[in-house]
C-alpha cells in the first residue's frame, strides 16, 4: 500500500462508537495537554540555566518518568488494552496507579481511543493518523501535529467507552480508579514533592522536586509518548507487512521503554513483546518477563517464530533468540 492509498479525510464513524466532546472539556484538554506542557518545557531551560539540576532532583525526575513510562507501556497499553497478559490484582491496581500518574487520562478512556485507533489504523475513524490530510509536505505537517496533539482538542468526538471497553467498565478496581483519576493526578505531583523535601529536609528540596520530578517530568512524558502516534506512523522501518503506516522508530522505543518498535505491534497487538528483532531492545517486555517468573503474571502472549516470519517484509531480517 504506497502513502497515496490514504485518504485525505478521516470522516468520523458512527454515533455508536463515539460521543460528543463539549466546547469546555475541549478546552480543558488543550490548556492541560497543550498549553501547560509547552510552557514547562519552555521553564525548564532558564531553570536549568539559573539555579540548575542537581543530583538529587535528576534522581526523582528519572524515577517518576520510569513508573510512569512503564505504566502507560505495560499497564495502559499491554495489559488493559490489549491484554498481552494477566496479573494478579496487587499487580493490576500497581499498573493502573502508575500509568495514571503519566496524566494521559483515565484507564478506560486512553484504552477506548487505542483501541479505536487500531481498529482503523490509518483509515477513517482513526482518531489520530498523521495521514489524515493526506501525502504531501505541507498536508503530512499538519497530519503529524494533529496526530502529536492536535486531536486532543479538535475532535468533537471521542471513544464512547461503553462502546470499546465493556470490560474494563465491567471491572471493580476500574471503575473506583477512574472515579479517583484526579486524586492519582494530585499524586503525581506530591510525590516527587514529598520525596525532594523529605530527602533535602527543606522547603527548597521539595520545589525543585515538584518542578523537576513533577511538571518537567510531566511535559515530558506526554510528548514522549505521543511520539508513537505521530513519529512512528510517518518515519522508520517496516519490517513486516500491515495495512497502515507503523513503523519502528529506535530513539522513541529508547524513550519509551520498547513502545516506539511500532510495527510488529501493529501486526500483532496482543504480543507482550514489540521489539521482535535483533537489536530492538524492550525494557517492558524484560519487565513483564520478571512478572511472570516472579509469578505476578501469567498467560503472557509472547511472539510465535511462525507468525514472525510469515509476516515479514521481503528484506527483513529475523533475530535469532528463541521469541519471548
Amino acid at each position: 500500500m504506497t502513502m497515496s492509498a490514504f485518504p485525505p479525510a478521516h470522516p468520523e464513524r458512527g454515533t455508536a462508537e463515539t460521543v460528543t466532546v463539549t466546547a469546555g472539556r475541549r478546552t480543558a484538554y488543550l490548556i492541560a495537554l497543550v498549553v501547560l506542557p509547552v510552557l514547562i518545557l519552555a521553564m525548564a531551560v532558564p531553570a536549568a540555566w539559573g539555579w540548575g539540576v542537581g543530583p538529587r532532583d535528576v534522581v526523582i525526575a528519572v524515577v517518576m518518568y520510569l513508573i510512569s513510562i512503564f505504566g502507560i507501556a505495560i499497564g495502559y497499553h499491554r495489559h488493559f488494552t490489549h491484554r498481552a497478559f494477566k496479573c494478579r490484582r496487587p499487580l493490576r491496581v500497581a499498573l493502573m496507579l502508575a500509568g495514571g500518574m503519566a496524566l494521559e487520562g483515565p484507564v478506560t478512556l486512553w484504552t477506548a481511543e487505542h483501541r479505536r485507533h487500531h481498529k482503523y489504523a490509518d483509515r477513517p475513524g482513526d482518531p489520530h493518523s498523521p495521514w489524515r490530510y493526506g501525502d504531501s509536505g505541507p498536508a503530512l505537517l499538519r497530519g503529524m501535529a494533529h496526530a502529536h496533539v492536535g486531536w486532543f482538542f479538535t475532535a468533537r468526538r471521542r471513544s464512547s467507552r461503553e462502546h470499546w471497553v465493556p470490560d474494563l467498565m465491567a471491572d471493580p478496581d476500574v471503575r473506583r480508579f477512574d472515579s479517583a483519576y484526579p486524586a492519582v493526578a494530585v499524586l503525581s505531583f506530591l510525590l516527587p514533592a514529598a520525596a525532594g523535601g523529605l530527602w533535602a529536609m527543606s522547603w527548597a528540596g521539595m520545589w525543585t522536586a515538584l518542578f523537576w520530578g513533577g511538571l518537567v517530568r510531566y511535559a515530558v512524558v506526554h510528548h514522549v509518548t505521543w511520539s508513537v502516534n505521530s513519529v512512528a506512523h510517518t518515519f522508520g522501518e517496516r519490517p513486516f507487512m500491515t495495512r497502515d503506516r507503523s513503523s519502528n522508530v529506535r530513539w522513541v522505543a529508547l524513550l519509551t521503554l520498547g513502545e516506539g518498535w511500532h510495527n510488529w505491534h501493529h501486526v500483532e497487538p496482543t504480543c507482550a513483546r514489540h521489539g521482535v528483532l535483533r537489536g530492538q531492545l524492550d525494557p517492558s517486555a524484560r519487565l513483564i518477563r520478571w512478572f511472570e517468573r516472579a509469578g505476578w503474571a501469567y498467560a503472557v502472549r509472547w511472539p510465535d517464530r511462525a507468525r514472525l516470519l510469515a509476516r515479514r517484509a521481503p528484506a527483513a531480517g529475523l533475530s535469532r533468540r528463541r521469541p519471548g
